[in-house]
């Protein structure tokens, strides 16, 4: 059984400069304090690497590290990201949406999450229902919290 939670919040930046800030697998993210290690070119079918912390260039994930796919990649639109952790996997769906006549007011950004359990019982996914949706919903909430960062980090 998967808990997902969708927001949205308005921004006053270009579709493409959020898109660059929030769809761009950098190496380092110094906002959310992940690395990614990337496996080509960023589009849909693309793998990468999540690590917390900053990696020296050069430097392996450690292994065992999360593994994550892009599902979904429609530049200036929409990237889904899922990433398989041990037992769980989270998916991260980024939608953009120009505000007003042609984006003149802005960009609405939406950002939904699913946590879906992999594994385990059902009376103790039951039993962690509430909690999970409450994280899942702060998860959203955080992230569109940090959008501001994100797109003063991508300048």
């Amino acid at each position: 059984m998967s808990t997902t939670a969708s927001g949205t919040r308005r921004v006053p930046d270009r579709r493409e400069d959020v898109w660059r800030a929030l769809a761009v697998l950098h190496p380092y993210c110094a906002v959310c304090e992940v690395s990614y290690v990337v496996s080509g070119p960023t589009r849909k079918g693309t793998t990468f690497v999540c690590v917390p912390g900053e990696l020296a260039e050069g430097t392996p994930p450690p292994a065992g590290a999360p593994k994550g796919t892009i599902v979904e990649w429609t530049p200036a639109r929409v990237v889904v990201t899922r990433l398989e952790l041990t037992p769980e996997t989270w998916t991260t769906r980024i939608e953009l949406a120009d505000a007003g006549k042609g984006g003149a007011d802005g960009t609405d950004v939406t950002i939904t999450v699913t946590h879906e359990p992999v594994g385990g019982s059902a009376l103790m996914r039951f039993v962690q229902r509430k909690a999970m949706a409450r994280l899942v919903r702060r998860t959203v909430d955080s992230e569109l919290d940090r959008l501001p960062e994100h797109l003063a980090a991508a300048v």
